[in-house]
């Protein structure tokens, strides 16, 4: 059934258009009028000076104590996350291992790299996780397979871990014994149940990790350093690199200052290397004994504020007071009145932004309700050619043969085109199965290598544990075929095309789904790529930036349209004159895949050859598609009795009439849908048999947990055999 589309029309109130700019006004050329006046005119009473350098000087100094306190809490911060996240790594390593041997972690050392490489990745700050034995070997790594021969019995942290169990021990900085990065560890003992010191699980944390973190996080006018330390005043690491902290002497003021155990403190002190007086801000993270402190040297203060009030004096006069006051309070209401002004720009440029989306929204709602309405019409149009096709075919016209193929075929063009514009506006119903990719994808490597061309490469790597994926086969074919059209096109002098499956654990912020086990089709080529203009309107219907060609532009939002009706998602990366990779984000199915029986959902297992004297209720509002699917039941032998409403049916069943099959349509009109009275039969006949037909996905979800059979429109009456003859 069409539906009718009606305009919205927005209006703000507002003029728009290229032709109807917001207005602008150069505050800041009034401003440097003002100041002018106020250094030509101004001098400022010698007390004035006095008192304001004083309180200036105060606040500066106040400032500045309150910016280290607000850094080294969002260093603290910081820093509490990283160990915290630490720690849940340490045990989940430590589950992991439980109470395996030295032997047993060696035997299964392969299985447990791969776990622990799962476990340390997307961590920009853990460089390796890595288990050694009570003798001090390294027995796994997350970064290295197979594990390099290192010991670490001598050092510190081995030590530490080992005399003190219950406790996590971080160590001084060091570099990493293979690759060589610059880290210090985390380490925490292993211990079996029965109380047996069983080696050490280490995290090895970047310091440039914390040290580049620092580097954005610091204001060179309120500090000049920001540290990690441990509770004894050893510097793990900071920016910049020549801190304080380095130094014995330096090591043991901050031991002394954090021996107090404050959640935050402050340290003044000229006892530092360089001889300069410093105030210190610090936060202890938690109860990891580490402290993360902000600092500022107080001549550099000083120089700062004498800089601003030596210029205050030359610039102040004692003439013309009245002048300084009159243009000081010019200034301020120069300063309210351009927060007033660029707060109605902005106010402004919300509504004009906002009336935009809007127009956008509805354009792109009217466009989807369109194609939706005309690909269910062409559904039912469709559905029409193919029943005649089978009763022409059934008459052995064999004059009319070549025909009746070149229908069928064209046929079958027209029905991809329709659901990939029903697809594109998410009105098609999917039929959504387990898919093993194991069987599925590299039986389209012929395919995909004859749509890229011979001048292409390409190729399909699955992983072997590849997990399967509850979609439709045919939709998800149709959008490898679709990108690999788009890599031809995107490759003009031979290149490569690869499809890579693999497992992969989402989080819910990463992408955009929900959080669970995915898996990833990597689909990449080498082509020329796109600009990031192009790039953010792929996904958009009807973009495409091949003009003249039959290319509707609806290639990637079939893809797009599969991968969010399978509970997944997709997303592009593109770069000029790199390539473009897009990612397939398919949910895993629970469900083992079986062998294909039938490919209708919840037919009988058998059915019976005996087709006649079979009795067909048929509900469908349209009649034309009525009429050609009775002549198919017909000819096959079935008597068919056509109701064009649930509401007719609903009275005839009601008055006792049987049939063999009660086949309806789910979207008609009057009271009932063809879903409200297959839940009647269910409840009062539950032994009829029966089947919905439809072309739209709306009410999907629903007919499917009636358990009915479903059939999406256009369907071969052939299908219908099973359960007529069930």
């Amino acid at each position: 059934m069409s539906k009718l589309i009606k305009p919205i029309r927005v209006d703000s109130g507002y003029p728009t258009g290229s032709g109807h700019a917001l207005p602008s006004r150069n505050f800041a050329r009034t401003r440097r009028v003002l100041l002018f006046m106020l250094v030509v005119t101004v001098i400022v009473p010698i007390a004035g000076l006095a008192g304001y350098g004083y309180y200036n000087y105060q606040q500066r100094y106040n400032d500045a104590v309150e910016s280290s306190e607000r850094m080294s809490r969002v260093g603290e911060e910081q820093a509490l996350k990283v160990m915290d996240l630490n720690a849940e790594l340490v045990s989940r390593v430590e589950e992991l291992l439980g109470d395996m041997t030295d032997a047993r972690i060696a035997a299964d050392e392969s299985a447990l790299h791969q776990r622990l490489s799962r476990i340390a990745g997307g961590f920009p700050q853990v460089a390796a996780i890595s288990s050694f034995g009570p003798s001090g070997r390294l027995l796994v790594s997350s970064r290295f397979f197979p594990a390099p021969a290192v010991n670490i019995r001598n050092r510190d942290d081995f030590l530490n871990a080992r005399q003190y169990q219950p406790e996590s021990y971080v160590s001084l900085p060091m570099q990493a014994s293979v690759s060589k990065a610059s880290v210090f560890n985390v380490t925490d003992a292993r211990v079996a149940a029965d109380g047996r010191f069983l080696g050490v699980v280490s995290v090895a944390l970047r310091r440039d990790y914390f040290s580049s973190f620092y580097q954005k996080l610091i204001d060179a006018h309120a500090a000049t350093f920001i540290g990690l330390y441990r509770s004894d005043g050893s510097l793990l690491t900071s920016f910049p690199a020549d801190s304080p902290g380095t130094t014995p002497q330096e090591a043991n003021m901050f031991a002394q200052a954090f021996s107090r155990n404050e959640s935050i403190g402050h340290l003044v002190s000229t006892t530092f290397a360089d001889g300069q007086k410093r105030v210190v801000t610090y936060r202890r993270v938690d109860n990891y004994g580490l402290y993360v402190a902000v600092g500022f040297q107080v001549a550099q203060l000083y120089a700062v504020w004498l800089h601003h009030f030596l210029l205050i004096c030359t610039l102040t006069g004692l003439p013309c007071l009245i002048i300084w006051l009159l243009i000081g309070f010019s200034l301020k209401q120069l300063s309210t009145e351009e927060s007033a002004w660029e707060q109605w720009r902005d106010e402004a440029g919300r509504r004009l932004d906002a009336e935009e989306s809007a127009r956008h929204l509805q354009r792109a709602s009217a466009l989807g309700n369109l194609v939706a309405s005309v690909a269910h019409d062409f559904n039912n149009y469709l559905m029409v050619v193919k029943s005649n096709v089978a009763i022409a075919k059934a008459k052995e016209h064999d004059d009319a043969h070549s025909e009746i193929i070149a229908i069928e075929r064209a046929t079958g063009t027209v029905e991809g085109l329709v659901r990939t514009l029903m697809g594109s506006a998410r009105k098609q119903p999917l039929k959504l199965t387990p898919v093993d990719l194991t069987q599925l994808l590299p039986g389209m490597l012929q395919v995909v290598q004859a749509t890229v061309g011979d001048s292409v490469s390409a190729s399909i790597d699955v992983a072997p544990d590849i997990w399967p994926v509850r979609s439709d086969t045919a939709e998800l074919e149709l959008a490898i075929v679709n990108l690999a059209l788009n890599a031809r096109d995107a490759i003009h002098h031979g290149g490569k095309f690869a499809v890579r499956a693999q497992n992969i654990e989402v989080a819910s912020h990463v992408v955009g789904v929900p959080a669970g086990d995915y898996v990833l089709l990597s689909i990449s080529d080498d082509g020329e790529g796109m600009s990031r203009e192009v790039a953010d309107k792929a996904f958009e219907p009807l973009f495409t930036t091949k003009g003249g060609t039959s290319h509707p532009g609806l290639g990637l939002v079939q893809v797009l349209a599969v991968c969010e009706m399978s509970g997944g998602t997709a997303k592009l990366t593109s770069e000029r004159g790199v390539g473009t990779t897009v990612r397939l984000y398919l949910p895993r199915s629970s469900v083992r895949v079986e062998p294909a029986a039938d490919a209708t959902d919840n037919l009988p297992a058998a059915a019976s050859t005996e087709t006649a004297n079979h009795h067909v209720l048929l509900i469908e509002d349209n009649d034309e598609v009525a009429a050609s699917l009775s002549a198919v039941l017909q000819l096959m032998g079935h008597e068919v009795t056509h109701l064009p409403s649930a509401d007719d049916a609903l009275i005839a069943l009601q008055e006792g009439q049987a049939f063999e099959l009660v086949l309806s349509d789910v979207q008609m009109p009057g009271k009932m849908s063809g879903i409200d009275l297959a839940e009647w039969l269910l409840t009062h006949r539950p032994e009829q048999r029966l089947a919905l037909m439809t072309g739209y996905a709306d009410e999907l979800e629903r007919a499917r947990h009636t358990g009915v059979p479903i059939f999406s429109k256009p369907f071969d009456a052939e299908e219908l055999e099973p359960l007529i003859g069930a």
